[in-house]
């Protein structure tokens, strides 16, 4: 998370992507899914088309729908394939030349890449290629992969050339490539991120095929949902239709649990699982669990609706909308001076006054990253006249970095690493605090519990139970105890 934003403490959405094969509007439907993954990323957005023999690339700094119209851009990307990215960077900085997908031509012909996840030994990959003579155009992790594609057989397939590069990473990516060969999606072994496969019919009655982050993005468009690509599987499209591979080495899914909490639109529907319906199980297991007398259950929006609507079911407490979200604070939406920094969510939220005074309240917010907005939003409730606040976490403690394409504080900034429970809503200023359990988490998602032996989802966030390697932190690590 940036230290530049004054008005937001949540994690932050990692990236989506999106991509048509065989639709004469490959293009307009790329914008348009992006737009509905527009949560997954708000700094820039790119799209890549492909017609006959050349590729045509158009990337932005700001929203997909303020700079992908069809007068300005849309027009210039013809073609029946294309594929975009939208993104919040985590792996090098607001640049354009970050912007993805990445694009190269290569002896064989030209390729491009789309990329959410975070490679965890890029900086390794990185010193290695360069030392090899290697030219890096961006300082993302994804252009890693490019040039070890690059560096593959020229005279394989550009499936196996892919799969070449990708036996040499490590770390969480759902990756999307657009070649004269054709499209190809690929999930890492461990299905950290998530992608699926969709189908619109053509009016010629041929079909189109899509990849997408989330099914949300099927539903802009009116495809329809086919399945979600399995951890460790590459698709491959091209005008023969689809198949896949398993080239990877299988391992048990790890999917971000983080997903479900906040990430995911709660329209999605991941793996058989709605997204809405699941965050409402998180606020039935929350109420389960620390339920306490009180008027009002009140969301801090909007993450926070759905859990809330459970609690209150749950515990059978009134639900109100007591803080009103202000949806049009952008990140530039004024310079970030002392004095703006301190009216603080005012700017995001403002409390409904009239449903909160002089009543005992139950905050549900998805997590706690440095508690500096839920201590404001806190002391606003009590501004408000609310006899008593207490608040309650749709999620375990975050007390652990993410390292796979998520942007977490470094560790030592995160609550939950410096500050017990206790010493948390003292820090905040409730009458109390409580979070989800991790077996709450996992119930909510119709497990039984966590199994710890073989957990279904990667919840590192909240235990440090990291399921790949994070091999440049560990070398970090050594140089830093070596001295170097």
């Amino acid at each position: 998370m940036s230290d530049e934003t004054p008005f937001d403490d949540k994690l932050h959405e990692e990236c989506g992507v999106f991509g048509v094969f065989n639709h004469p509007d490959a293009a307009t439907l790329t914008a348009l899914g992006l737009h509905a993954l527009q949560h997954r990323g708000q700094e820039a957005a790119g799209i890549v088309a492909y017609q006959g023999t050349h590729f045509v690339t158009e990337r932005r700094l700001g929203l997909v729908g303020d700079k992908f119209t069809r007068s300005e851009v849309i027009s210039r990307l013809q073609g029946s394939r294309a594929i975009g990215h939208v993104r919040y960077s985590t792996s090098g900085g607001t640049l354009n030349r970050n912007i993805q997908p990445l694009y190269a031509d290569l002896s064989t012909g030209g390729i491009a890449i789309s990329h959410n996840g975070n490679l965890t030994n890029s900086s390794q990959l990185r010193s290695s290629l360069i030392a090899k003579g290697a030219i890096f155009q961006s300082t993302t992790d994804t252009e890693c992969i490019l040039h070890l594609i690059a560096l593959s057989e020229s005279s394989l397939p550009i499936h196996e050339r892919i799969i070449y590069a990708l036996k040499q990473v490590r770390g969480a990516y759902s990756l999307l490539s657009l070649s004269p060969e054709g499209m190809i999606g690929v999930r890492d072994p461990y299905g950290v991120r998530p992608m699926v496969l969709g189908k619109l019919v053509n009016e010629n009655s041929s079909d189109a095929h899509i990849l997408a982050s989330e099914t949300c993005a099927l539903d802009i468009i009116g495809a329809e949902y086919v399945r979600d690509i399995k951890p460790g599987e590459m698709v491959l499209i091209d005008e023969n239709g689809v198949r896949s591979l398993f080239p990877f080495e299988r391992n048990y899914s790890r999917f971000c649990v983080f997903e479900y909490v906040y990430f995911a639109r709660p329209d999605s529907i991941i793996d058989g699982l709605s997204v809405y319906e699941t965050r409402k199980n998180i606020g039935i297991e929350l109420a389960k669990e620390t339920t306490i007398e009180a008027d009002l259950v009140i969301p801090v929006p909007d993450s926070g609706n759905p859990a809330a609507m459970g609690y209150a079911r749950q515990a059978n407490i009134d639900f109100e909308l007591g803080i009103i979200r202000n949806h049009y604070v952008g990140r530039t939406f004024i310079e970030p001076t002392q004095h703006i920094r301190d009216l603080g969510v005012k700017l995001k939220h403002n409390a409904n006054k009239a449903s909160i005074n002089g009543k005992r309240i139950i905050l549900i917010d998805d997590s706690i990253v440095r508690g500096t907005t839920s201590k404001k939003i806190v002391e606003m409730m009590r501004q408000a006249g609310a006899k008593e606040v207490h608040m309650r976490i749709a999620s375990p403690p975050t007390a652990w970095s993410c390292f796979y394409g998520v942007d977490t504080p470094e560790r030592s900034k995160l609550l939950a690493y410096r500050m017990s429970v206790d010493e948390m809503c003292d820090f905040i200023g409730a009458d109390s605090l409580a979070f989800l359990s991790i077996d709450g988490l996992y119930r909510a998602m119709q497990q039984p519990s966590r199994n710890n032996q073989n957990p279904q989802y990667c919840d590192a966030c909240f235990t440090g139970d990291y399921p790949i390697k994070l091999e440049d932190e560990e070398k970090l690590r050594i140089s830093s105890l070596l001295g170097e």
